[in-house]
């Protein structure tokens, strides 16, 4: 047992001490201003620590984001965009498992994020009549009052987005953007002609969930997976991509710092 309590102590010393080592390196870095993150692999994260219920991921992936949006605060990310359900994920998964998580993200997520102690306005992205009334409400609630907190700081409420993507779907929002920009045309007079002339990637881009935001500049995946399904299909038309072999609420902050660091050192062509 001694030898045990040695070995744990000697593993949270040296990780304490790497994860010192690469925060120092990304002093002065070049860093992502918006990081975009899908928060990947809950349930099989439980399986893998023994739950009986893997629903238990959705638990320890909703309360582990707070963390991890400390450590973006900490390194000056001020736009930070999550993905928490796509519409597929609503309307295809076992109803328990999705009245689960949408539990997780009012009792998890909303509360913690309309806590005058935080420094996140949050914005949503998605369908919102795709939730349950319950969640459609938290999640308004504390967007209302993260607002309200932005407007009662001198410094805006330090200017940091968290934008949840939540019953989203990127061709949707890009369709939805699109109609939106029509509309507008259309009430202001113009005819199909002059709509055509005048329209601009900068001006859908006005209309999506983000916009107003700069595209994000990094995009984290864990969980293995090496593909974006779906998310942000505009916005992460240029960014740097990073998958992440752990699993979301295993995503620990040498993984965080590690994925800096390879940004940092990447040379951004931007399709050129």
């Amino acid at each position: 047992m001694e030898w045990f309590v040695v070995r744990m102590w000697l593993r949270q010393f040296l990780y304490a001490v790497y994860a010192r080592r690469l925060r120092k390196r990304l002093d002065g870095a070049n860093l992502p201003r918006h990081l975009a993150m899908v928060m990947d692999g809950n349930r099989r994260w439980a399986r893998q620590m023994g739950f009986d219920d893997p629903r238990v991921g959705h638990r320890y992936g909703a309360e582990h984001l707070d963390e991890v949006l400390g450590w973006c605060a900490e390194m000056g990310i001020r736009h930070v965009t999550v993905f928490v359900a796509s519409v597929d994920n609503m309307r295809r998964r076992d109803a328990g498992e999705v009245g689960n998580l949408m539990r997780m993200i009012e009792d998890v997520v909303a509360e913690r994020l309309s806590r005058p102690s935080s420094v996140w306005r949050l914005h949503l992205a998605g369908r919102l009549d795709v939730l349950p009334d319950s969640t459609r409400d938290a999640l308004k609630l504390a967007a209302d009052s993260s607002r309200d907190a932005a407007r009662s700081t001198a410094d805006g409420h330090g200017g940091f987005h968290l934008n949840i993507a939540i019953g989203y779907d990127g061709r949707e929002e890009i369709v939805t953007a699109i109609r939106a920009l029509l509309d507008e045309e259309a009430k202001a007079g113009y005819s199909v002609a002059d709509i055509a002339q005048r329209l601009t990637a900068d001006r859908i881009a006005a209309h999506l969930y983000t916009g107003g935001q700069p595209d994000p500049d990094l995009v984290i995946r864990t969980s293995g997976e090496r593909r974006m399904s779906g998310f942000l299909l505009w916005q992460a038309a240029y960014s740097e991509l990073h998958f992440c072999d752990v699993y979301w609420p295993g995503f620990r902050r040498i993984d965080f710092l590690r994925a800096l660091r390879s940004y940092a050192a990447r040379n951004r062509r931007f399709g050129a």
